[in-house]
């Protein structure tokens, strides 16, 4: 394949699709939460209709995860002013919704025997660009926007060490997950959004009694801890266990080639906000992050493609563009307002991103000969024909993997169903 996929007329090629249906999803967790919530997952999925699709189930909790950001991102852009407490109560509340509804797809899935490897990558797809709106509402909610470098530190950790999980699935084989995981840091998050709710988002601006600092830095050091120690983890996965030829990657190919992308993601962002003599990212924090978390999560998806097909990932892509055009717009004295080029990196990179995952779904949909959010269904009392059934059995893009050893298909946090 070419550098730049979109200028063939597939981005996927017939032995990616080949080896994309011989993919079985390997995950192992110890998470803490996980079995807690086991009981309520189970109830909410008895309740979801059979002839609901996972993958509608997946990006309706999206959609709703999306829209209650941006509601909250309105009322405070750059992380400095104070949100509204109904809008801190939304985002709570709209991240359980994506929470649990990212956690019954797998369930569903099972429920109408349709699994399929393309549920893992649509999840994965899902939680990508999830993963970019999480951390920016956690941050508005602290006000972090008063520190703007801790902001952009636990934006852009929170991003890299997204990729960094499947940078080690790509090289192990092996989805991982330790006690304090995703789970955790979502229901951490939502504990955030509803202390800003009900005490409203000036308690992060107290002072806390005999440390000497405000109360937001609590969650920023708890969270450097965690990162700290997940960037330990995967560090050493990365480094030592290769289950490909000699110690590389699924693909045979070198355990660090996935840091290519990365650093041309996340390299350039810092260097754009510390060189921007009209202080880009300060100003426009939400806008600066959701622009390179699109990109983040353009190069993401191509990572789980390639560990899903076995294959070697391009280095570089379309949706570089942007970011390149702010870097040589800062080289030449900035002769285009960057506000400008901000705004077009953040366009650019979202169409890019759905286009591509538009067409890579609709590839895949036609090699596995299923819908991407639609169940055939049988009226009761009508049997199925026999070769409409073998079409059925294989119809869903939502279902979850067993970390039990299920053969069901989702996303980075799979249940243990």
């Amino acid at each position: 394949m070419p550098l730049l996929a979109y200028r063939e007329k597939h981005i996927l090629s017939a032995q990616q699709l080949r080896k994309l249906s011989e993919h079985k999803y390997s995950c192992t967790s110890t998470s803490l939460l996980d079995p807690l919530l086991q009981p309520w997952w189970n109830w909410l999925v008895a309740q979801t209709p059979l002839w609901l699709a996972p993958n509608l189930i997946t990006i309706v909790g999206l959609i709703v995860n999306v829209v209650t950001t941006l509601i909250l991102i309105c009322y405070s852009p750059n992380g400095v002013d104070a949100p509204p407490r109904w809008t801190c109560l939304l985002c709570a509340l709209g991240l359980f919704i994506y929470q649990s509804l990212d956690s019954i797809d797998g369930k569903q899935a099972r429920r109408t025997n349709t699994s399929s490897p393309l549920g893992e990558l649509f999840d994965h797809g899902c939680d990508s660009i999830s993963t970019v709106f999480v951390a920016v509402s956690a941050c508005i909610s602290c006000q972090l926007g008063h520190y703007p470098n801790w902001l952009f530190f636990q934006c852009f950790c929170a991003i890299a060490l997204f990729y960094c999980a499947h940078w080690q699935t790509y090289v192990s084989g092996t989805m991982r997950f330790g006690r304090i995981d995703v789970t955790e840091a979502q229901f951490s998050i939502i504990a955030i959004h509803l202390v800003s709710a009900v005490l409203g988002p000036e308690i992060w601006l107290t002072k806390l009694p005999y440390f000497n600092c405000e109360t937001r830095f609590l969650p920023i050091y708890v969270a450097c801890g965690v990162d700290f120690i997940l960037t330990l983890r995967y560090a050493k996965c990365i480094l030592t266990e290769g289950c490909g030829k000699n110690g590389s990657s699924v693909a045979g190919t070198s355990v660090l080639s996935p840091s290519i992308p990365l650093t041309l993601v996340v390299l350039p962002a810092l260097m754009i906000a510390q060189k921007s003599p009209q202080n880009i990212f300060t100003e426009h924090a939400s806008v600066y992050i959701m622009a390179f978390g699109m990109v983040a999560a353009k190069v993401t998806n191509k990572l789980v493609i390639a560990h899903m097909t076995k294959s070697e990932m391009d280095y570089l892509d379309w949706s570089l563009l942007g970011p390149s055009l702010l870097f040589l717009n800062q080289y030449f004295n900035c002769i285009v307002p960057e506000i400008w080029l901000l705004w077009f990196t953040l366009i650019w990179g979202t169409q890019d991103l759905l286009r591509y995952c538009s067409q890579v779904c609709l590839e895949i949909c036609q090699h596995l000969r299923i819908d991407l959010f639609r169940i055939p269904y049988t009226p009761k009392g009508v049997a199925s024909h026999p070769a409409t059934a073998s079409v059925s059995s294989q119809s869903n893009f939502g279902g979850s993997a067993d970390k039990n050893g299920g053969t069901a298909h989702r996303k980075s946090k799979s249940k243990p169903h």
